[in-house]
């Protein structure tokens, strides 16, 4: 990186071309509570042990998913990664491999996107997976923005049990594209009013199963309403190994499925990086509008097995106004992650594991709705269920927590403001064991 020096003249002149009085003008719209006074409270100069040392000691103020009971999800999940999935993305032929702007020189790279556009269209129940895209949240995004573009429509519905993270980067974009989006109020353990928003002017419906609540739903009814009406529908996941268990979005009805693959082969990872997974049915407009890349199978002029790039829309391959998407960062090793462990795992794997989950889930809806003053709202879910709790919610989590206990999302957290306080979010995975569960109830009994 060049260091280019600016003198207080240049920048006088540079504030006088777009008009700003000073430099703290620029950050205006940091609240001022936000904006330091001064300079950072940090020593002039540390050895390298000192600094390590402080950093250990502010790191260790944190309870970590790895230490204590947790049975935190809404749209992240706690799941046992095999070293091998570790071992081998840090292989230097893959770790050294980016993006293959000379996609027939990377066949490795290209035969790896194939086989996660293959697992990923059989687990969505369609037939068509893009190579990947950055997260759950910006794939909804662009499904938005895809089905607009295909039924020519400028209006989108979105169900109250959207995950509001999701809903929020779909506004985002939205917004900029002229698009209106219109959301039901969410009903935790139930079913919003979506479908009664479904007008002939609606481009797509948008639907999480399991949705936000952890609550499962038929989406046939729902797709043959939207489809009644011309429009799309969108099913959104935020945890892929239900569909080890949960019967296909498509094989329901979706035309577009997209979610979160972070459950397979993807820590947590204080928050990132994830990989959106992205795809739809096989009709001509829906693979031309698809956002992303396409990674094919061909044969060379001999007859010999190869991998090319297909299809590459997005603006780093095309004109800019002629992109299907300018966000649709392909997060390739998180993809090569998923791909490894699903490979690990094969079909059988996946619905064990799926099982397993389930079953914790069950056992912690069992002992959670025996405790006096709790409800479970949901009637049928995959491993993450909502609570109604006597007190707020809030206030339980940050006493489970000071107790050495994760114990969820407070709805209210999701959703300020919408009269959700007493709502608890509670996801089990196969890494609780009955220790974490014996925790969870006896915690519950004191604090509640």
């Amino acid at each position: 990186m060049r260091y280019l020096p600016l003198t207080p003249e240049d920048r006088k002149d540079m504030l006088e071309t777009i008009g700003a009085p000073s430099v703290d003008a620029l950050f205006a719209d940091v609240p001022e509570t936000a904006r330091l006074k001064g300079p950072v409270d940090l020593p002039r100069r540390a050895t390298e042990l000192e600094v390590e040392r402080a950093f250990t000691a502010m790191s260790s103020r944190n309870l970590s998913a790895s230490t204590a009971p947790f049975f935190v999800g809404a749209g992240a999940y706690k799941h046992h990664v095999p070293a091998t999935v570790d071992h081998l993305i840090q292989r230097s032929e893959f770790l050294t491999s980016y993006t293959p702007y000379q996609p027939e020189i990377s066949q490795g790279t290209l035969q790896t996107l194939f086989e996660f556009q293959t697992q990923v269209a059989l687990l969505t129940g369609t037939d068509v997976a893009n190579a990947s895209m950055y997260d759950g949240s910006t794939a909804c995004a662009e499904a938005v923005l895809m089905a607009c573009r295909i039924t020519k429509r400028q209006r989108a519905v979105l169900s109250g049990n959207l995950h509001p993270h999701y809903a929020e980067a779909t506004r985002t974009l939205a917004k900029y594209m002229d698009i209106e989006i219109e959301a039901a109020a969410p009903v935790p353990g139930g079913l919003d009013a979506v479908s009664d928003a479904l007008t002939d002017d609606v481009a797509c419906v948008v639907v999480q199963n399991p949705d936000v609540f952890g609550q499962v739903h038929d989406l046939r009814p729902l797709a043959e309403a939207a489809h009644a009406k011309g429009a799309l529908l969108i099913a959104v996941f935020t945890e892929v190994v239900s569909l080890g268990l949960i019967e296909s979005p498509g094989a329901m009805g979706a035309d577009i499925v997209v979610g979160e693959g972070q459950s397979l082969g993807v820590g947590l990872q204080f928050g990132g990086p994830y990989v959106g997974l992205f795809a739809c049915r096989d009709d001509r407009n829906f693979i031309r509008n698809l956002p992303g890349r396409l990674a094919g199978e061909t044969v060379d002029a001999d007859g010999r097995r190869g991998f090319v790039l297909t299809l590459s829309t997005r603006e780093q391959h095309i004109r800019r106004d002629k992109a299907t998407s300018n966000i649709c960062t392909n997060s390739g090793l998180m993809a090569l992650a998923f791909t490894i462990h699903m490979t690990l795992l094969g079909e059988a794997g996946l619905r064990t594991l799926a099982r397993l989950n389930h079953e914790r889930a069950c056992e912690m809806a069992d002992r959670l709705a025996a405790l006096p003053g709790v409800e479970v709202l949901n009637s049928a879910f995959f491993n993450e269920i909502t609570v109604r709790l006597p007190k707020p919610a809030a206030g339980v989590v940050e006493a489970l927590a000071a107790k050495g206990i994760l114990a969820g999302v407070p709805a209210s957290r999701l959703y300020p403001g919408k009269g959700l306080d007493d709502l608890l979010i509670l996801a089990a995975t196969e890494t609780n064991t009955d220790a974490d569960l014996d925790a969870l109830e006896a915690g519950l009994k004191e604090v509640l």
